[in-house]
């Protein structure tokens, strides 16, 4: 494993010998055994906090610099900084085989087109869960609290996380999810097992104006609306498309999670 500093660095820092290179965190790379590959981590702490400060912690697939890390952690240093959510340790996981890694098995031979291997949620989950979670907590102070946030096949894994490994999160938060993989029978998944979870869960769905057609409102709301312990809050974004609804919605679900604390 190793650590390095994530920096942004504009066209006028590389043409001047004055300019230094801008950090905003750390990057490092674990190897996984259970996807048997290396994998790079992208880490952001918001400033201005005392060292010793433990934090809850947000994880986020697609956590690449070059994916969706920059903007959610541009999120998470507002909120902080303006005190309209607290302070959360953001874990970017950048992508590999990204439709591999987010999606579970299907039957549905179009679902199987969209990529060479797709299915790999178990093993991702277990990566998060028995790799990452530990290194995390080794690396740095951090609390018991855990969010995730997800946008399309992400979205789709953190609603299936929740139904399959309800423990690994206190708050998820699905953008626009692809709940229509494997002709969504998550949900039905879901519904059927009835789930009370052991301790009290936030879940928060949007949906634009791309992803309405997929999302059947009703089925969600008789799934999660009356699931004991889950705080459900489902969002229509009608102004939005799929390109465009992560860093509004994102930024709605945090003022209204990760305000306080769960019980």
């Amino acid at each position: 494993m190793f650590a390095a500093a994530i920096m942004c660095v504009g066209r006028s820092a590389i043409a001047s010998p004055q300019a230094a290179p801008l950090v905003i965190g750390e990057s490092w790379s674990i190897d996984s055994s259970a996807l048997g590959e290396k994998r790079r981590i992208n880490v952001y702490r918001p400033a201005g906090l005392p060292a010793d400060m433990a934090l809850p912690v947000m994880y986020m697939p697609d956590g690449g610099v070059a994916e969706d890390f920059l903007h959610v952690a541009g999120l998470l240093q507002v909120g902080a900084a303006n005190m309209t959510t607290r302070p959360f340790m953001l874990v970017g996981i950048e992508n590999t085989e990204r439709r591999r890694d987010l999606t579970g098995p299907t039957d549905v031979a179009k679902d199987r087109s969209i990529a060479p291997r797709v299915g790999g949620s178990k093993a991702y989950r277990a990566f998060i869960r028995d790799e990452l979670m530990p290194e995390v907590a080794k690396r740095y102070r951090v609390t018991t609290e855990r969010a995730i946030v997800g946008e399309s096949l992400a979205g789709l894994f953190v609603v299936e996380t929740l139904v399959q490994e309800p423990e690994l999160f206190d708050t998820y938060i699905a953008l626009d999810p692809s709940l229509w993989w494997n002709g969504g029978k998550l949900l039905t998944q879901a519904a059927a097992s009835k789930r009370a979870f052991a301790g009290k869960k936030s879940l928060y769905i949007a949906s634009s104006a791309d992803g309405q057609s997929f999302i059947d409102r009703a089925a969600l709301a008789a799934t999660f609306g009356k699931a004991e312990n889950l705080s459900y809050h489902y969002e229509d974004w009608p102004a939005e498309t799929h390109a465009s609804i992560y860093h509004p919605a994102a930024l709605k679900a945090f003022r209204l999670l990760l305000a306080t604390r769960p019980e």
